[in-house]
């Protein structure tokens, strides 16, 4: 399916179903985050290890508020503020937080923490408040390939077997930059 009704793709989310739509920079795959087949036909299609995790993406900083507790009051502000005052052209930062016993094992792979990222992104922003939670987010495409840019590249790499909401990228010319929130060390520049 093809759609570029929001909630026609939050409904395929709280359905169980793989979701493939644009995101800043590239397209992601996308599934509820707490339904382990769904996230384990992502793994599958890109062929991906689940050791390796992957990133939730939020609408706003109340959706993953809790992964923030843990964190001294100034480097809590640091991540909000990287999320809340990137203009659009701007590379998003993704965090890695210290994760809770809410986050499933299988998100986080082998790591003692979750990646997060809250987005300016206006469709995925919606995509998450029609879904009322955070997504998974990573990049639409099988390991060792580039990631999709458009809608006929992630059709191309998937072909009929993922749901696609239709949309349109982001300014950003590159994936989001990775931090660990806790050392401030640089896992992806």
């Amino acid at each position: 399916m093809i759609t570029t009704s929001v909630a026609e793709a939050a409904d395929c989310l709280k359905k169980g179903q793989v979701l493939a739509y644009p995101t800043e920079a590239v397209w992601g795959l996308g599934c509820d985050p707490f339904n382990e087949k769904a996230f384990r036909e992502i793994l599958k299609l890109k062929q991906r290890p689940i050791e390796k995790g992957v990133i939730l993406l939020a609408a706003n900083v109340a959706q993953v508020e809790h992964l923030l507790t843990s964190l001294s009051t100034e480097m809590k502000e640091k991540v909000i503020a990287s999320w809340s005052s990137r203009t659009s052209e701007e590379r998003a930062t993704t965090w890695l937080l210290p994760a809770d016993e809410q986050i499933p094992s299988w998100i986080k792979g082998n790591h003692p923490k979750v990646a997060v990222r809250v987005t300016t992104h206006s469709l995925c922003v919606a995509l998450c408040h029609a879904f009322n939670g955070f997504i998974v987010s990573t990049s639409a495409n099988p390991a060792g390939l580039p990631p999709a840019r458009t809608l006929q590249e992630a059709s191309h790499y998937f072909s009929s077997e993922l749901n696609y909401l239709n949309g349109d990228l982001g300014s950003s010319q590159q994936p989001s930059k990775i931090i660990d929130a806790e050392t401030g060390e640089v896992i992806r520049a």
